[in-house]
């Protein structure tokens, strides 16, 4: 069992493609917990989108012994957490079970949003900080100036701050040699009954659920029957082990380390992210706090594009919500694509994740329809309701008035993109509440309500920026807001799949655009096809696909003109029976392509 005074738990924390995940591998590296010929580039990254895309989604444990320069050797508990806004609850996590934390911030970008949503949480933690200068390498990196940023943004002492590059691994055994120094070992009584929090579950086809353990007091041994305190559930723990970062097993996970065990527990509803594990029959007097129950932001529907594959995709939902505790779904209908799913996501890049997952690791065909965010109806008679789907929107009579999320947005954004950024936010109902200067470099702070941010808010801001600028926001308030459903008719049927909620004062707007790109994609039929965007009973845009027409004159070679009129005639009324009785079927891909569309494309 491992001296606690030798023990150092901490995670990495910085902003997106700041390098954390190849820190990490210079540190697997050094410390030997692989060898060369296993050493992959991003090894806690294993997902194959991960990889792809660079970016981290699940947050990682490994466990490194490094023998420091005083002589010692220290066991560290190292935790890759995700950069991006999405996920920044499995962030909370590996901080609540860490006592200090590497801040990496790359040298030739200095501090991003990101950077400083992740600090104050660190700091909210009562971490220790160890800031690390990253990517000294590249020839535009400017160390002090990042150094004296780092003082004057975040306000943290940055004089220590070590210089290195992870991908060419200098400074490495300085900084865990820093680390070791500055990072407190954790505290804890280890005769006290076993109290340990549960980071993390996920699902293993052979061994059934594995579970993420922090040890605050005692010690979990293999064969020991425990008892999950939220979920009120016992187990027998069958294994105990360590990630170094391969599996290995161990006799024993003692105080103040970071390890997993798996139970035969068969259900990962069984293990609550936060949950309190103590020894049955030797419990401990109280539970840990846990975490705030995470709370979802976007919501969407997701439909099988073939109805035969409805139960296909509810069970591969519930497989990938064993390693997502943030996803969250359940069943609905709708005319236009019949039985499906509304689910809950984080933000906008969760959803394209879980979409994506779905698709490759489960061979699925889905539709996504247009996302939406949670809106409070205050009724008539005093009652308040929530709207997760514009299609489900009671008479607007019975309806006061409707309130939508807002939220407030850090933006830094180089000095010369500060215009375009400040008339973006503008656009969006934006309400501004600060901008400073941090060096070249402008600080925007936004209100803005989310649904305008929903949309492309993202796209468009890295786009007027040339990827320049950082994004992150906080959940504000809600507010009264004056908001109208926009539906969609398509031969004068509703198409539920394609109603949106929108600002009265945009929602003309939206509709023309829907309605044109509507008229690109729907296939012409022998009949016209009117395409209407309406406000309740009040049409405010509409577009006609032309029919499709049979030359029914070509046989009439010269003669009189009464005989063409009667056939055009003959022929007119057909279409107009046609029309009363004819359906026009949406394909999928024409929903797909509808929904992608932004506000402004």
């Amino acid at each position: 069992m491992t001296d606690i005074n030798l023990i150092r738990n901490f995670s990495i924390i910085a902003h997106i493609d700041h390098g954390k995940s190849t820190l990490a591998d210079r540190m697997i590296q050094f410390c030997g917990g692989l060898s060369d010929r296993d050493m992959t580039q991003q090894v806690l990254d294993n997902m194959d989108i991960e990889k792809e895309r660079g970016i981290t989604i699940k947050a990682q444990t490994v466990r490194l012994n490094f023998k420091a320069s005083d002589g010692l050797t220290y066991v560290l508990n190292l935790m890759d957490t995700p950069g991006h806004v999405d996920f920044a609850y499995e962030v909370s996590r590996c901080l609540y079970a860490c006592e200090g934390s590497l801040l990496v911030v790359d040298s030739s970008q200095g501090v991003e949003a990101q950077t400083l949503a992740n600090v104050y949480q660190a700091i909210d933690n009562n971490h220790e900080i160890v800031p690390v200068l990253n990517k000294i390498d590249l020839p535009a990196a400017e160390p002090e100036q990042v150094r004296q940023q780092i003082e004057d943004v975040i306000g943290i002492d940055a004089s220590g701050a070590i210089k290195a590059s992870a991908k060419t691994g200098e400074g490495i055994e300085e900084l865990l040699n820093s680390l070791v120094a500055n990072l407190p070992a954790p505290k804890g009584d280890p005769n006290a009954p076993l109290k340990a929090l549960l980071v993390d579950s996920w699902y293993d086809t052979y061994l059934g659920v594995m579970v993420l353990v922090r040890i605050i007091d005692g010690t979990l041994k293999k064969g020991m029957k425990v008892r999950m305190m939220a979920a009120d559930t016992e187990h027998t723990v069958d294994r105990t082990g360590v990630f170094t970062p391969k599996e290995e097993l161990v006799d024993e996970i003692g105080l103040g380390e970071v390890g997993f065990f798996t139970a035969s527990i068969k259900e990962v509803s069984h293990t609550h992210v936060g949950d309190t594990i103590t020894e049955f029959k030797n419990e401990t007097s109280e539970a840990l706090p846990g975490f705030k129950p995470v709370q979802p932001v976007v919501f969407c529907g997701l439909f099988p594009a073939d109805a035969a594959d409805f139960e296909m995709l509810r069970e591969s939902m519930n497989k990938l919500r064993l390693n997502d505790a943030s996803f969250q779904f359940e069943t609905e209908t709708s005319t236009a694509l019949g039985y499906g799913f509304r689910c809950g996501f984080l933000g906008m890049l969760h959803l394209e994740i879980i979409q994506e997952r779905l698709i490759r690791e489960f061979d699925l065909d889905i539709i996504t329809t247009s996302p939406s965010v949670i809106y409070k109806l205050q009724m008539n008679d005093g009652s308040q309701i929530e709207l997760h789907n514009p299609a489900d929107m009671p008479e607007v009579t019975r309806i006061e008035y409707i309130e939508e999320p807002w939220i407030t947005a850090t933006i830094l954004v180089p000095d010369e993109y500060l215009g375009n950024v400040l008339t973006l936010c503008q656009e969006k109902r934006g309400e501004q509440v600060e901008l400073t200067y941090a060096g070249t470099r402008a600080m925007v702070i936004y209100k803005l309500p989310l649904n305008e941010v929903v949309y492309d808010f993202y796209d468009r801001l890295k786009s007027i920026t040339r990827g320049y600028a950082s994004f992150d926001y906080q959940f504000d308030e809600y507010r009264e807001g004056n908001l109208v459903k926009l539906s969609i008719l398509v031969n004068s049927e509703p198409v539920d799949a394609l109603s949106i909620m929108v600002h009265r004062n945009q929602a003309e707007h939206r509709g023309r655009a829907l309605c044109e790109r509507l008229k690109d994609l729907i296939p012409r039929q022998l009949f016209k096809i009117p395409i209407q965007a309406a406000i309740g009973g009040k049409v405010i845009a509409r577009e006609t696909i032309s029919a499709m027409r049979k030359d029914v004159t070509a046989k009439c070679y010269g003669g009189d003109i009464s005989r063409k009129r009667k056939l055009l005639e003959k022929q007119k009324k057909g279409k107009k029976k046609m029309r009363m009785y004819g359906k026009v079927e949406i394909p999928h891909e024409c929903f797909i392509a509808a929904l992608k569309m932004g506000s402004d494309k």
